[in-house]
């Protein structure tokens, strides 16, 4: 499954290089587009959604829990591939996966049965290092029991948006480091969206985002170095089918955090941090071909 995922990307990275899928390159140009470009997080609030998803407990909490939406024609015999996605929000409990409905919705429609989780966040009972970390860990494991639903689960790919990308990254690197088989042998890929892989670096930083760092790890990196190492995706064994996929206009979390893994990364020259969850844009375009590449090309 390494060796063709690697053939795979090598083909996605081909065939979108104008917009700098590389290992360490620059972003380039775009060829010219109708579709959207740097949108605001107000205009992805603002589209519409029609909330078809079931939501599904996978913990005691009241906010372990995920919505899970399906294509049309789903079943246990024409099951679909999955998508675990963890929304983003800095890690505040300010913002919700109700933000990132219609990106949901978006990729149910395009064939992904997605497993949208949310989790407790700071300023949330519990939430915080390491209770964010621990309740995506165990949405993760849940997804596993959703094949009732018509869901493939040997075909899942996790991805995270911006703070979500972080523990989307993190949780893909503990279950690979812990060898749990079944959950790493099902993953075909994981893909950060403006993730932040970097959480000692980025909690230097000055924007509202990077401060809110400080809240999510309670304090910073002098004060609790080992909480700092335990939390950043760049000090763990990424799991081995990792993308990274960022824009060069983003102004929350800079694009040099695609860049300081080592792993695969694409740029979208123009794209702005929530391009990526937005349907009508170039980047989510990107994703999208991306992700049909990765994953619907990797059925067994």
């Amino acid at each position: 499954m390494i060796t063709n995922f690697k053939i795979t990307l090598f083909f996605v990275c081909a065939s979108l290089i104008l917009s700098g899928c590389a290992q360490r390159r620059p972003a380039s140009s775009l060829p010219p587009t109708e579709l959207l470009n740097n949108v605001s997080y107000r205009s992805v609030t603002a589209l519409p959604v029609v909330d078809t998803g079931y939501k599904l407990a996978y913990g005691q909490e009241d906010l372990q829990f995920g919505r899970l939406f399906l294509p049309a024609g789903t079943s246990v015999t024409t099951p679909a591939p999955l998508v675990v996605f963890i929304h983003g929000g800095c890690w505040l409990n300010a913002y919700d996966l109700q933000h990132s409905n219609a990106f949901s919705q978006a990729l149910s429609q395009e064939g992904f049965a997605v497993w949208s989780v949310e989790y407790r966040r700071s300023g949330d009972s519990g939430g915080g290092w390491p209770g964010s970390f621990e309740d995506v860990s165990k949405a993760l494991n849940f997804s596993s029991s959703l094949a009732a639903y018509g869901v493939d689960t040997s075909r899942i790919s996790l991805v995270g948006h911006s703070a979500g990308g972080h523990l989307a990254l993190l949780a893909a690197a503990i279950q690979t480091e812990q060898k749990s088989r079944t959950l790493d042998n099902s993953i075909n890929a994981v893909i950060g969206l403006a993730a932040i892989t970097d959480i000692a670096a980025y909690a230097e930083g000055s924007n509202s985002c990077q401060q809110a760092t400080l809240q999510f790890m309670g304090g910073n990196a002098l004060q609790h170095p080992q909480a700092y190492l335990q939390a950043n995706p760049v000090k763990q064994q990424l799991h081995t089918s990792t993308l990274l996929l960022h824009g060069s206009a983003d102004s929350i979390v800079e694009p040099a955090q695609a860049m300081a893994t080592g792993q695969p990364y694409h740029i979208v020259n123009g794209a702005g941090h929530f391009d990526w969850i937005h349907p009508h844009t170039e980047a989510y375009k990107v994703f999208l071909t991306t992700l049909k590449q990765l994953i619907v090309s990797e059925t067994p």
